[in-house]
């Protein structure tokens, strides 16, 4: 519901607003005129007139301009002094996403939401839990001779994430394992061997980490989820490809959260059942 201001107190925020944006830029009343090209007296006169007297569209957009803040918060019609357009940059960027194991921008993330629960929807198969040989197997393409150091790194996120007292929660298709398991598609051509280690090294992590590390399956023929990775509620970060395209206002964050925990409720294979399937998933491969 909309409240109505008075102008005596709408006149008064915007006098104290004005001192308020000047004093945290260094600002003066001299500066502020040459910036707004208005006299120094109008100014004066407008700080320090306690009647009802708020200056023109013109003159506020100037000053909001040339202090930095949005003439919406001067005018008391917002509790937010940035602009729009710092609003939204601060809410929302885009960053590169390098076909690499070794991303500093996501462990950086990762590092400021140390703490908190992270959700992750995957790409693929969870990068965390993988074997050498199955990094080695997807990274080689990409990476050559560099892949000694991304396994390298990769591990030491591994014993990172253990230590630093942060839930994970990792929610990715049911036909993704099913298809690893039986190398189909995009895992065509993977050894038994390759497999089999792979899915035992998901079991025996899953096993060691619970609950602070929690696996879920969900039918992607009933609910769909693009590549995201929500840090608490810091950060929600979607996966493009070739860049990640980060949120951090609290509606969107708080939209992903919900979107992220309507995959576990969702989820064909809860987490505590998750070795059991894999163990079944085991004994079909031949």
């Amino acid at each position: 519901m909309h409240t109505k201001t008075d102008k005596r107190d709408r006149a008064a925020l915007f006098r104290d607003r004005l001192t308020k944006a000047m004093n945290l830029t260094n600002s003066n009343q001299s500066k502020l005129a040459r910036d707004t090209g208005v006299d120094r007296s109008t100014l004066s006169q407008l700080i320090k007139d306690k009647g009802a007297r708020l200056p023109n569209a013109q003159l506020v957009a100037s000053c909001a301009a040339a202090l930095g803040v949005s003439a919406d918060w001067l005018l008391g019609l917002s509790d937010r002094p940035e602009q729009a357009t710092d609003l939204v940059a601060a809410a929302m960027s885009m960053t590169q996403a390098p076909r690499a194991l070794v991303d500093e921008q996501i462990f950086a993330w990762h590092q400021e939401a140390a703490g908190y629960k992270i959700r992750h929807v995957p790409a693929g198969l969870p990068d965390m839990l993988k074997t050498d040989a199955m990094l080695r197997w997807e990274y080689q393409p990409s990476l050559g001779k560099t892949i000694d150091q991304a396994v390298g790194a990769s591990k030491d996120r591994l014993a990172w994430m253990r230590g630093a007292r942060s839930d994970y929660e990792i929610a990715f298709p049911l036909c993704e394992l099913s298809s690893f398991a039986r190398a189909e598609g995009y895992y065509e051509g993977l050894s038994t061997e390759l497999r089999r280690a792979q899915l035992t090294r998901f079991r025996d992590l899953h096993e060691q980490l619970y609950p602070s590390l929690r696996l879920h399956l969900f039918d992607q023929r009933q609910l769909f989820s693009a590549p995201v990775t929500i840090f608490g509620p810091l950060l929600a970060v979607i996966y493009l490809g070739s860049n990640y395209l980060a949120f951090r206002d609290r509606e969107r964050v708080a939209a992903m959260t919900t979107h992220f925990d309507g995959l576990v409720r969702a989820a064909s294979i809860d987490a505590r059942d998750v070795p059991a399937h894999i163990d079944q998933l085991l004994g079909e491969i031949s």
